[in-house]
């Protein structure tokens, strides 16, 4: 423990942000890094508390608050206040293998269960993890770690989100040949079309995906398993086949007028907006559009801030849960109404808070050409755990783009079908009782496994299936 008083003698301060009124006019990041005296004091505020509960993943009230990974946090926080950057990333390097992408998008379940968050604010550890794998790539620390020792194991993951990453990074460490399969045409899953340019710029994905590949992953992408490789095809070739493909089926509307002109998935809209920026290639636009988002998470956020970068006339988020207002206590998970960059940026252009709460769609009202004009929204209440419409409640709101992005109901049909896998009641694949083994040579891991959730969670769920993995293919496993 570097400064046994940082915690009294420095304030969490974060990177700032560019102003709302700037940052829209590209797609860019827009968070520069703190100077690097700052960020030395910022890891002297960890207090190196006995029980370190930053680290843990407990469970309070069904909502997990800690990491994870179980990341080393006052180790590599003691190296950063102390000016040992290459300490800090071997320490951080040996429970987490992609420090850059949750160091950007996590919501860093870490500070909220810090000691500090008890009666100040935590430590900036989502930061300092940042600062540290930044710092490696700028100094050319990142070698790739090509294995001396080979077995004759070929391994078979599909899907190459960062649940399939983790897997792809661990099994091939240990030794193992591994082919990644993905159906879009560029790898990383919901990172690379998922996840907008500004919380996570694409070139950040490709500058890991150059080292995974020099340590000998094979990346094959616009391959439909199933239908481009068959499964008897791929059970001749492989010695274990993982399925990584996430929980990509979107949850759609049940809405008068739904089929009509003007209706999208959020990751379809973002999808298209990633790839119109990497290749210029036709995008769902909002330019001068009155666009309405239903969902009140992340993706709907994404899309608020997507949107406004096109150029949209209005936008609205709709809501069918309250505003959260209540405080609960440390270490649980903070149940408090937060503002995010896309809300900030609506606020900034509107002069309003796009969101709207206890509101859901009921109507869709189009032009004699079939095209969404208006929607008609109508506040709900919970009675008797049972959502029930308010009576002369009804509005009539412009919109021509409606975004859906209200979440996601599991496994894809085509997967289930093409390999014939039984799936649980949230449409997620079954597997063996305190497993990641489906059946067979078969694993699963990831959003597929355990339902739509955390990229850390994705990239835990990678690395404890590879150990499984890694054990059924060997007869044993030595891997962390």
């Amino acid at each position: 423990m570097g400064k046994p008083t940082g915690f009294l003698d420095y304030k969490r301060q974060e990177n700032e942000a560019i102003e709302p009124l700037s940052r829209i006019t590209n797609f860019n990041e827009f968070h520069p890094f703190l100077d690097e005296e700052t960020r030395r004091k910022q890891g002297a505020r960890c207090m190196n508390c006995g029980v370190p509960f930053c680290q843990s993943a407990i469970k309070l009230k069904n909502m997990v608050t800690g990491c994870p990974l179980h990341n080393l946090i006052p180790e590599w926080n003691d190296e950063i206040y102390n000016g040992n950057d290459k300490r800090a990333l071997s320490r951080l390097l040996k429970t987490n293998p992609f420090p850059e992408f949750t160091g950007r998008v996590c919501p860093a379940l870490c500070e909220k269960a810090c000691l500090n968050g008890l009666d100040q604010d935590p430590v900036t550890i989502k930061e300092n993890e940042l600062y540290t794998i930044e710092t490696a790539y700028t100094n050319n620390w990142m070698k790739a770690f090509i294995p001396s020792v080979r077995s004759d194991k070929k391994v078979a993951i599909i899907g190459s989100g960062p649940a399939g990453l983790a897997l792809a990074h661990d099994l091939n460490r240990r030794g193992h040949a591994v082919t990644v399969f993905e159906k879009e045409d560029r790898i990383g899953g919901l990172l690379m079309y998922g996840i907008p340019n500004m919380k996570l710029e694409k070139k950040v994905i490709q500058r890991r995906l150059d080292i995974l590949t020099e340590e000998g992953i094979v990346f094959k992408t616009n391959v439909n398993v199933g239908k481009d490789i068959t499964k008897k095809e791929l059970e001749k070739e492989f010695d274990a086949i993982i399925f990584a493909t996430g929980s990509k089926k979107a949850r759609d509307l049940n809405v008068k007028n739904r089929d009509c002109t003007g209706i999208y998935f959020a990751v379809d809209y973002l999808t298209k907006a990633t790839k119109h920026l990497l290749d210029n290639t036709e995008e769902i636009s909002a330019k001068y559009k009155h666009v309405v988002i239903v969902g009140g998470g992340d993706t709907g956020n994404d899309c608020v801030g997507t949107s406004i970068r096109q150029g949209c006339a209005s936008v609205v988020q709709i809501e069918m849960m309250p505003k959260r207002l209540e405080s609960n206590p440390w270490p649980e998970w903070p149940k408090i109404c937060k503002t995010d960059y896309g809300q900030e940026e609506a606020i900034a252009v509107f002069k309003k808070d796009p969101r709207i709460y206890e509101t859901t769609i009921k109507e869709c009202i189009l032009d004699d050409k079939k095209n969404l004009k208006q929607i008609k929204t109508v506040k709900v209440q919970f009675k008797d755990g049972k959502l029930k419409e308010v009576k002369g409640t009804e509005q009539i709101l412009d919109c021509d783009l409606l975004l859906i992005a209200a979440g996601f109901i599991g496994v894809e049909d085509d997967l289930k079908k093409s390999f014939k896998l039984e799936t649980t009641q949230r449409n997620t694949i079954v597997t063996q009782p305190n497993s990641y083994q489906v059946k067979d040579k078969y694993f699963t891991a990831g959003d597929c496994h355990r339902g739509q959730s955390l990229v850390v969670w994705a990239i835990h769920e990678g690395k404890e299936c590879a150990k499984e993995v890694d054990a059924y293919l060997m007869g044993y496993t030595n891997m962390e």
